[in-house]
């Protein structure tokens, strides 16, 4: 077999496998049944996509679909912390970070 002929194998095994783990983390997405779970759920969903441009990047030869993989991946990032920030506020009143008791001493 040739490195050429192994590769398109590999690439076409590749995909397969990033399609069901779309499918599956997809299902994730939409059944939950929380709020952290969907959320966690949402960030495979942004890995799985980077490998997706990743192995399409491999395949096609351009290195400028890497470039988009990276900005993909801060994105992705940048929104699991806001989310991350929302649910760990979302059980509390507004201000309710604010107010401090005050001790005795």
């Amino acid at each position: 077999m040739s490195g050429a002929a192994f590769l398109d194998w590999a690439i076409a095994i590749t995909l397969v496998v990033l399609s069901i783990a779309f499918v599956l983390t997809a299902i994730r997405v939409v059944i939950g049944p929380e709020l952290g779970d969907r959320v966690l759920a949402l960030d495979m969903l942004v890995s799985v996509g980077i490998g997706f441009i990743a192995v399409i990047a491999i395949k096609t030869g351009f290195s400028l679909y890497l470039d988009i993989a990276i900005a993909l991946g801060l994105v992705g990032f940048l929104s699991t912390v806001a989310f991350a920030r929302y649910i760990l506020h979302r059980g509390r009143p507004a201000d309710a970070g604010s107010k401090r008791v005050a001790s005795d001493g």
